[in-house]
């Protein structure tokens, strides 16, 4: 454990010596759930957020939406191939499972959105609404507010 532990500290820190930090870092780590890598990660897989012309863009980019509801003329795995950023993706179910552990609010709306499907697709949904709030911080240069993401 403790060699795996001092692996990733010299992951983490040649990360930061090659990564130009943006402002956009700093508002990214106040989300809860994510740290310096998923930050960096967000920061670097989004590029510019005006980019994308609205909320839902940027969510369907991060994969953090139901294919199937996008369109409601194709029949289930028809047509549906893998669009968007599959590194932001991965990164928003991170940001999830993180926030559930760590934020209350993202531990409430996990479990009520587990009780009316199943695990996964409350992951999904919690990303989901990580990924709306990561977009309306990046547009408007506002922290992370708990109270505004899970109202």
């Amino acid at each position: 454990m403790r060699a795996l532990q001092e692996e990733i500290a010299i992951l983490h820190k040649r990360l930061m010596e090659r990564v130009q930090l943006r402002p956009d870092y700093a508002l990214l780590k106040s989300i809860p759930g994510v740290g310096p890598v998923l930050a960096t990660t967000i920061m670097l897989e989004t590029g510019a957020i005006t980019c994308f012309a609205d909320v839902g863009n940027f969510s369907s980019y991060c994969r953090c939406v139901d294919s199937r509801r996008e369109s409601n003329s194709r029949k289930k795995g028809e047509g549906s191939t893998k669009n968007g950023n599959r590194h932001l993706a991965w990164t928003f179910v991170e940001a999830a499972n993180y926030a559930i552990r760590y934020c209350p609010q993202a531990r409430r709306f996990y479990e009520r959105k587990k009780r009316a499907r199943n695990g996964i697709l409350a992951i999904k949904a919690l990303a989901h609404k990580l990924a709306r709030a990561c977009y309306h911080m990046l547009r408007e240069r506002q922290p992370f507010d708990v109270k505004r993401c899970f109202a």
